[in-house]
């Protein structure tokens, strides 16, 4: 294996790739850090992590403006209880590394309030493979990029349906570890059909990435992946997932029946 293949950004991709390799799409997990509670947040992580083949932790921030109600209330629990990106940081720190490669969802304020030269660092004592900026448009992301890069980590980018060709090029090009495919305008957590406009839209983002696609926003039932095999590489399952662990249900149960 190349020295590349095991830089942490890199993971990612070779994760997603291996998952997809009978079909079916890989699984990308996404909890919000400290929610329902601080105290289960490494037993949670673990538990996801031993079903998905890549997990998304977010950062809980005030006004997460591309998350419907359900990530909203659990960013807005986690922040109650004073989970904070520093905290984050320390806990993937101090405990043992799961197995699956792991990505940090923030918006943009946290990151520069950290420092983007210190957060880098950070990010690779523990063990971040990659983050995902909602708010950050790929015009205005060489810095953190750059920061990232030097550390093997992958900047994931976001693409919509409404992006237009030119753009989509530029945006699928500037991707690392994966490209992020949005399957609706709007927030997350809507409930997605996979209509055929979107099916279009998937096979055009995935013919022109050289690294894998993932689509997220709205993705529920294991009617909907199954219906997404063949079009992308994985999907990204937020907040139906959030809504498990609000439950106190099994997340790797949960998890696993969503594969099938």
């Amino acid at each position: 294996m190349s020295s590349r293949q095991n830089l942490p950004g890199e993971q990612i991709s070779n994760a997603i790739r291996r998952a997809h390799a009978n079909g079916n799409p890989a699984l990308v997990a996404y909890l919000t850090a400290g929610y329902p509670s601080m105290a289960l947040f490494t037993e949670h992580l673990r538990a996801i992590a031993s079903a998905a083949d890549v997990v998304e932790i977010g950062v809980p921030f005030t006004d997460p403006m591309a998350d419907g109600v359900t990530i909203q209330r659990s960013s807005q629990g986690a922040l109650a209880q004073g989970v904070t990106l520093r905290w984050i940081l320390s806990q993937l720190t101090n405990m043992p590394k799961v197995g699956a490669p792991l990505l940090l969802m923030s918006y943009l304020n946290p990151l520069l309030a950290f420092g983007i030269d210190r957060l880098a660092a950070a990010a690779a004592k523990a063990g971040v493979n990659g983050f995902i900026v909602p708010d950050l448009p790929v015009d205005e992301s060489d810095l953190l990029k750059e920061a990232m890069a030097a550390q093997g980590i992958a900047l994931v980018q976001m693409v919509t349906p409404v992006t237009t060709a030119e753009r989509l090029d530029r945006v699928v090009a500037a991707s690392s570890g994966f490209v992020y495919a949005v399957t609706m305008t709007g927030v997350t957590g809507k409930n997605v059909a996979v209509p055929t406009e979107v099916i279009r839209y998937l096979d055009r983002v995935r013919a022109q990435s050289i690294v894998p696609v993932c689509a997220g926003f709205g993705i529920r039932s294991r009617e909907q992946v199954q219906a997404l095999r063949g079009h992308v590489d994985g999907v990204i399952v937020g907040s139906a997932l959030v809504e498990v662990l609000e439950r106190g249900d099994d997340p790797a149960r949960w998890l696993s029946e969503l594969r099938g």
